[in-house]
């Protein structure tokens, strides 16, 4: 922090303060206060003879000097050696109240701070013009330009450490999900070719003119929701449902369940579902299946059930009057 203070022309004291210093990379970080001294000749005080109008150090004066020609410690040594209690360096001209980190590490042992150029010019305008101008300089908080050497060094290696690990983790993901992929369009291929084999396996009949199908508008196939005609070739399956055989088929290689019973031809069949295994787990969960066998008892076969492939174990008797009545009346 930086404050100032003066007498104006109205004999007013005037007092100003901004955090607008930032301490040299090498300055002690204390508090300083002294009468604000230019240098008589060159503003940016270089050169080895003196440069200020003092030549002791009390009362304590602080040397306000503007940057260039020279470095910032040839800068801060010319001051010290006069008896300066700190240094503060002003910016270029055109350079507003921007401010840099000095390095100045052959002029240690001195509090040493910049600030911007317009704040530097509005002092030496105070001073040249007989102004008594006080300054004193203490830590305020932490500020200025971070944007340093270090700082850009840590920055890129940091940006370079998380880009690495973003570009990983998306390979990772994309390769994942390729993997997932392909491995499920492998067990589609598989369970498809089981559904070929399983498909022709069914029974296949050619409707008849006397047959029930044909006669009865009860009946229609579950898929194309048309009536049979004599002439038709259907697919019974093993659930003893019938289809036309143009519409189950490629149902049955997409699906490989009755659309409406949702029996499982695989299973019925005794085809091996090994692949059924690699089935992602996003797969939806498994449900059981209820297999309606004409009149007869009903049974409930759950899909993944490994311990006993026998549907007896889940016989489970359903009374359905009304189902059985229309049933006899069909017959009759």
């Amino acid at each position: 922090m930086v404050e100032i203070s003066y007498v104006n022309n109205n004999n007013e004291t005037v007092e100003k303060y901004c955090e607008c210093g930032v301490y040299g990379r090498n300055s002690p970080l204390e508090k300083v206060s002294g009468v604000v001294v230019v240098p008589k000749g060159d503003p940016k005080g270089c050169g080895p003879d003196p440069v200020y109008n003092r030549n002791f150090s009390s009362p304590p004066w602080i040397a306000l000097v503007k940057r260039g020609n020279c470095t910032f410690s040839e800068k801060i040594n010319a001051a010290k050696r006069q008896g300066a209690a700190g240094v503060v360096v002003y910016n270029e001209d055109g350079k507003g109240n921007t401010t840099t980190h000095m390095a100045h590490s052959d002029a240690a042992g001195i509090v040493a701070i910049m600030i911007g150029n317009t704040q530097g010019m509005e002092v030496v305008k105070l001073v040249k013009n007989g102004t008594d101008v006080n300054m004193a300089i203490e830590l305020g908080s932490p500020h200025g330009p971070w944007m340093d050497t270090y700082w850009l060094y840590f920055l890129s290696i940091a940006f370079f450490i998380v880009t690495a690990a973003s570009i990983a983790y998306f390979v990772f993901i994309s390769a994942n999900r390729l993997y997932n992929l392909n491995m499920h369009r492998r067990t589609e291929r598989k369970l498809k070719s089981e559904a070929k084999k399983a498909i022709g396996r069914l029974q296949v009949r050619t409707l008849k003119r006397d047959d029930e199908e044909t006669t009865s508008d009860s009946h229609m196939c579950a898929v194309c929701i048309e009536s049979y005609k004599a002439g038709e070739v259907v697919t019974v399956l093993t659930c003893d449902h019938i289809f036309h055989k143009a519409c189950i088929e490629p149902w049955l290689l997409e699906r490989r369940t009755c659309p409406m019973c949702k029996c499982d031809i695989l299973k019925a069949l005794g085809v091996e579902e090994e692949t059924k295994e690699s089935i992602s787990t996003d797969s939806p969960p498994d449900v059981t299946v209820i297999t309606v066998a004409g009149g007869d008892t009903l049974y409930e076969v759950p899909l993944t059930d490994r311990v006993s492939p026998d549907p007896e174990r889940h016989q489970h008797r359903y009374d359905n009057r009304a189902y059985e009545e229309d049933l006899e009346a069909t017959r009759g």
